[in-house]
C-alpha cells in the first residue's frame, strides 16, 4: 500500500507540470494548422519537412482536428515544426490523491446507506452523524486498502 501512496505522490509532481496547460484550449482548427499558419508555413513546405504530400497534411491537420491522430504522427510533426510534443493528463480532481478521495468516499457512501437501508427496514435506524461517521470511516478504510472495485 504504501508503494502505491508513493507512486502517486511521485506521479502527482510530475503532473504539476500540466496543471496550467489544462486550463489551455485547443485551437478550433487544431494545433498542427494553427502554428503552421502562425509561422507562414504552407502544407506543401510542411510537407517537405515530413516527407509527405501537401495532400498528406490535410488529412493529418483533418484527423487532429476529429481527434483521430496517434501520438507518433502528433511527435512527428512536432520535430517537422522544431517542436516537441508534450503530453500528459491533468486529474479533474487535482492531485491522484484526491481522486482516490473521492472514489473511496463515494464506494464508502454507497456500502454505508445500503446497510443503513437494511437497517431503517429493521427499525433499527442510525442517525445521520452516526451513518456520516460510518461514511468517514469506511472511506478511510478504503483508501487503506485500495480494492479493485474502487474503480467499478
Amino acid at each position: 500500500m504504501k508503494d502505491r501512496s508513493l507512486q502517486r505522490e511521485h506521479l502527482n509532481e510530475k503532473m504539476l507540470a500540466f496543471y496550467s496547460a489544462g486550463t489551455v484550449s485547443f485551437p478550433p482548427t487544431g494545433w498542427i494548422h494553427a502554428i503552421r499558419t502562425a509561422l507562414g508555413m504552407s502544407m506543401q513546405q510542411l510537407g517537405k519537412r515530413l516527407g509527405v504530400t501537401k495532400q498528406n497534411i490535410q488529412n493529418i491537420e483533418l484527423r487532429e482536428k476529429d481527434g483521430a491522430i496517434t501520438i507518433k504522427s502528433l511527435r512527428e510533426l512536432g520535430i517537422a515544426l522544431d517542436m516537441r510534443l508534450v503530453y500528459g493528463f491533468v486529474p479533474n480532481d487535482g492531485t491522484l490523491d484526491a481522486l482516490v478521495d473521492r472514489k473511496a468516499r463515494e464506494l464508502a457512501e454507497k456500502i454505508v446507506r445500503r446497510t443503513a437501508q437494511s437497517m431503517r427496514l429493521e427499525a433499527q435506524e442510525n442517525s445521520a452523524e452516526r451513518i456520516e461517521k460510518a461514511i468517514r470511516e469506511r472511506a478511510e478504510e478504503i483508501k487503506r486498502e485500495m480494492p479493485k472495485l474502487l474503480w467499478d
